[in-house]
């Protein structure tokens, strides 16, 4: 009978963190074995298959057609043996690992925490706070929250909410925005890392495109909801993520017009992971959390 794994699977999985990452350091690492080691299991596994799988470039291995297409089912079937080994070990079904950045994580979801465990008390919700895209196939994260358009390789992607948006600013900063025009005249907080598009909401609401915006700049987007709360102009922000503080007074919409864009807030899973009961509890928690906040309603006092 044909060996229907010609290829060790210690080498497949090499292969697959290699196509991943780009690297043989993080697959070394992984794998508990030297760079060398990792380099000996592309080769061999080249001339088993009677083809190259990897480019050498000046910027890292990349993967060549044929190992991008398998690239998917290979990081599947890896995520679902984890998770079968998890099984066969007695998953912990009391620990959710969730990883997210910084703004869903401080403006957004430490306000809910609380409410989560109250109904769920079974499970321990795990934060890791990152701006850096996680693997999440790795055994220790669950799932995660990302902000763009959901098309990320290696996940499924689940839309949860933010996708409409609009300026913000102290209620102080307000009154100097009566008309649209006065935009020019008030510091725009520029966001650099921001996916919220000026633009597009300039043409929505008949903004004269020659009118320059300019403010105060940063590269931290939690900084920049500070700057705006701390009276420093005029921020664009997702209504999801201002709507807390829109409902305390610390920010007003000074137009009241938002409009909705390609981007939002997903659940995001590796694909191949299984169903697991805290993840389903997470999903449907969200689906019911997220449209009551997006009017600023926190349902329990902070804290």
């Amino acid at each position: 009978m044909q060996n229907p794994f010609p290829i060790p699977l210690n080498a497949l999985r090499a292969i697959e963190i290699v196509a991943r990452r780009g690297a043989l350091a993080p697959a070394a690492e992984e794998l508990g074995v030297t760079i060398g080691a990792v380099s000996q299991h592309l080769r061999r596994a080249e001339e088993r298959l009677g083809l190259a799988l990897f480019e050498r470039t000046p910027s890292g291995l990349k993967p060549l057609p044929p190992l991008k297409a398998a690239l998917p089912q290979l990081t599947a079937g890896f995520t679902g043996l984890a998770d079968g080994l998890a099984s066969l070990k007695g998953s912990d079904d009391s620990v959710l690992n969730l990883t997210v950045g910084s703004v869903f994580a401080s403006r957004w979801l430490i306000w809910r925490i609380n409410k989560f465990s109250q109904a769920h008390p079974d499970i321990e919700l795990r934060l890791s706070v990152t701006a850096s895209m996680v693997d999440l196939s790795r055994p220790d994260v669950d799932c995660g929250i990302r902000f763009g358009h959901g098309r990320w390789p290696g996940v499924t992607a689940e839309l949860v909410g933010g996708t409409a948006y609009q300026p913000v600013c102290a209620p102080s900063v307000a009154p100097r925005l009566g008309k649209l025009a006065d935009l020019a005249q008030v510091p725009v907080i520029q966001d650099v890392t921001t996916m919220l598009s000026w633009e597009a909401w300039r043409s929505e609401v008949g903004l004269d495109p020659s009118i320059k915006l300019t403010g105060p700049i940063y590269s931290d987007a939690s900084l920049a909801f500070d700057a705006a709360i701390s009276e420093q102009g005029v921020l664009m922000a997702a209504d999801m993520m201002s709507a807390d503080a829109v409902s305390d007074g610390r920010l007003v919409r000074p137009f009241n017009h938002s409009v909705e864009g390609p981007q939002g807030y997903f659940l995001v899973v590796a694909k191949g992971r299984r169903e697991s009961a805290k993840l389903r509890a997470l999903r449907s928690w969200l689906a019911e959390e997220v449209p009551a906040s997006v009017n600023g309603y926190l349902g329990l006092t902070r804290g």
